[in-house]
């Protein structure tokens, strides 16, 4: 959002938001105004444009519970991202894998989406990296995305560890600003009101360094791994 508004802003240079995968041959959507759209404010417009975006033509997009029921484009609910078209891919190379269609035709994308009623879709999550606790779903990146607002973070990354109540609960990970040393108090005051209260972490834990993939995105796994014993100081009293 802010790479859209800085260079719309002070380069009037238009910047489109798109997304896609290799299996979709590469694109399946665009963060494109709808007609009538290029009248609003530009932090509405900007609003629009920071979505993934809608599908662009011949491809269908819906997101499903875990049941794989569909649920409403609303822009509140979110669930399974799966996409159908003639360019979706129908398998991998010599049938790796396995069937990757259902008896549909989808293809579940791995990652988690809302869409909203004029088909705009926003990515909240990887479903490998969502929060499920107390049976409702938490983005890790909506968390992590207000973290990082604080002025005293570098960086932050959210895992959801065990919990005896609440199946999981989420554990905020943050990296300083070099020479800063924010309490766990001060990031989740700042975080108050910027979040749904039941998605506020149940503990913060403060790092040197995040772990990171070649292409810079962070390792998920790696994190729950190191932190799988990790006790957080809700789940006593929940036990």
């Amino acid at each position: 959002r802010s790479m859209i508004e800085i260079f719309e802003e002070k380069y009037d240079v238009k910047v489109f938001h798109a997304w896609g995968m290799t299996e979709m041959s590469p694109m399946g959507t665009l963060g494109a105004l709808k007609a009538g759209m290029s009248d609003l404010p530009l932090d509405k417009q900007i609003d629009v444009k920071a979505k993934q975006g809608r599908a662009i033509y011949t491809v269908e997009m819906k997101i499903t519970d875990d049941d794989g029921k569909e649920l409403p484009s609303d822009g509140k609910a979110f669930g399974h991202l799966k996409v159908r078209g003639p360019a979706v891919a129908g398998a991998y190379l010599k049938g790796e894998g396995g069937d990757i269609l259902d008896e549909g035709g989808w293809f579940d994308t791995g990652d988690v989406a809302t869409i909203d009623p004029l088909g705009y879709m926003q990515i909240t999550d990887r479903a490998k990296d969502v929060i499920k606790s107390g049976g409702e779903w938490i983005s890790s990146i909506e968390i992590e995305n207000v973290a990082v607002g604080h002025p005293k973070v570098l960086e932050a990354a959210v895992i959801g560890i065990a919990h005896p109540k609440w199946d999981e609960r989420p554990l905020l990970i943050v990296v300083p600003m070099e020479g800063e040393k924010p309490g766990k108090d001060d990031i989740l005051r700042y975080m108050e009101g910027k979040i749904v209260k039941w998605w506020m972490p149940d503990d913060v834990v403060f790092v040197d360094e995040i772990p990171h993939t070649a292409t810079g995105k962070i390792q998920k796994l790696t994190l729950r791994e190191q932190f799988k014993d990790y006790k957080l100081p809700t789940a006593a009293a929940a036990e």
